[in-house]
């Protein structure tokens, strides 16, 4: 079986964890291929082994992989699934930054969770990806996102305003730091710091949802997601920002995005005990009560 590997940083703390999952591959008699620039790391880090096959772009994935791994927190695990795009494959994240919506195994439940793989006691849970488009094609063929596109301002610290079409139907001028525009899984990413309800996986929606707005009664709205969303940004500046999962460009002042649903979907590994309800729970520590410490 061969597992594709995708991690950003290899430090001291985390050394352990990579060294531990290998381990489990070999034992597996999996054949590990790592990115290319996580291999560079770990040959001189643990001493993988320079003939480790690899991978470095998208396409090295589309067919031969079974399964597909990050190893890092959930921007890693983001990163990790615009290599895997439409390919159909499997992945699963392991936890080695800190809160973990996506990659939510724990670095200690390797071994755990990799016994669960190994006897295939998982399924997949689709989740959406959005896709971008201009008519510069700013992006390339990197214009999908797991969790969100942000429209902010760039070289100033005045508001800007977003003009929202929903289906070719004006929606509303957005008068704020900017707008966000996200899925299901980026319900809980930075959609969530600015107010945005949380959402489960599976629902066919995308949430518009303002950053600082200036008009308080401005809330974040819940849309269809084969509902195609028009943008274009305006104000004191001649150049804004529009970030995919962090991957950032710069756009001219009235320059429109079509923001639509992507016409494929990721499966992430999912195990039976490990569901979205408890884990958001965790996560945010609902129904702890902190007067009962002592």
């Amino acid at each position: 079986m061969n597992v594709a590997i995708y991690g950003q940083r290899v430090t001291k703390q985390t050394s352990p964890h990579f060294m531990e999952f290998l381990g489990v591959l070999k034992d597996f008699g999996w054949n590990p291929i790592v990115h290319t620039d996580l291999k560079e790391i770990l040959v001189k880090k643990i001493g993988l082994s320079d003939k480790t096959d690899e991978f470095s772009s998208y396409k090295d994935l589309q067919s031969g992989i079974d399964l597909s791994f990050s190893i890092g927190g959930d921007g890693t695990f983001m990163k990790n699934v615009k290599y895997v795009r439409d390919s159909g494959v499997p992945v699963l994240g392991i936890n080695t930054g800190r809160l973990g919506f996506l990659a939510n195994v724990s670095r200690d439940s390797i071994q755990e969770a990799m016994d669960l793989v190994h006897n295939k006691n998982y399924v997949h849970q689709k989740r959406s990806m959005i896709k971008v488009d201009t008519e510069d094609n700013i992006f390339g063929d990197d214009n999908v996102a797991l969790n969100e596109i942000v429209l902010q301002k760039k070289d100033t610290s005045t508001m800007i305003t977003v003009h929202a079409e929903l289906e070719g139907k004006y929606l509303n001028s957005y008068w704020a730091d900017g707008l966000i525009v996200a899925t299901p899984s980026g319900s809980t990413a930075y959609s969530l710091s600015c107010g945005g309800p949380i959402i489960t996986p599976g629902c066919q929606v995308h949430i518009l949802t303002p950053i600082a707005p200036h008009n308080l009664n401005v809330r974040p709205m819940v849309v269809p997601d084969h509902m195609p969303i028009k943008l274009s940004v305006e104000g004191r500046s001649r150049k804004y920002l529009a970030s995919l999962d962090g991957h950032s460009m710069s756009i001219r002042q009235g320059e429109e995005l079509i923001v639509s649903k992507a016409d494929y979907m990721i499966n992430v590994i999912k195990f039976e005990d490990n569901n979205f309800l408890d884990t958001i729970r965790n996560k945010m520590l609902w129904g702890i009560d902190k007067r009962n410490d002592s």
